[in-house]
């Protein structure tokens, strides 16, 4: 199936992918936009479990602190190259996770950190695992995405392994 330049356009607007891989993405569905972004997520998680392995010791420290003074963020990304730390992707990347970390104030970055004792505790241990675990909550820019999502795309887009190494929110008063 041929596909139209605005709609590549329109799907690399929505994703940030290279050109060739949405236009491959809407061949392979048919000029469906939104199953070619849902595509494109799936083979950003890929690129990204692949990469995993290698070691990031590059990165950034990004600090946030919320309108009124009253909650603060200190997040580590960590990633390859000094190269993708100076990268606007990457540095948009770690200011949406510490207003992501403010805002919805996850315990843990990823399900395999939470202790066994704790998630014993939990009634509905899938609820608790998606609020706590930054990984798996739902992205308050786009909730039709995870963390886990977003992260995934950005290492597909740099080719590069990003790890959320650690992070801290303090809050007035705790």
């Amino acid at each position: 199936m041929k596909v139209s330049l605005e709609t590549v356009k329109e799907l690399r607007k929505l994703s940030s992918a290279s050109v060739s891989d949405c236009k491959k993405a809407l061949e392979e569905t048919g000029g469906d936009i939104p199953r070619a972004q849902e595509l494109l997520r799936k083979r950003g998680l890929e690129i990204a479990a692949k990469k995993q392995d290698r070691i990031a010791k590059e990165g950034r420290i990004e600090a946030y602190v919320h309108l009124g003074n009253k909650i603060g963020v200190l997040l580590e990304v960590n990633c390859e190259s000094d190269f993708v730390a100076r990268n606007s992707d990457f540095a948009q990347f770690t200011k949406d996770v510490a207003m992501q970390i403010a805002a919805c104030n996850p315990l843990y970055i990823k399900k395999e950190d939470v202790p066994n004792s704790v998630l014993e505790k939990e009634e509905n241990q899938g609820l608790f695992l998606k609020e706590k675990c930054l990984l798996e909550q739902a992205f308050i820019k786009d909730p039709n995405i995870t963390i886990r999502d977003y992260l995934g795309s950005l290492i597909a887009k740099i080719g590069e392994n990003i790890i959320i190494r650690r992070f801290i929110r303090y809050k007035v008063g705790d």
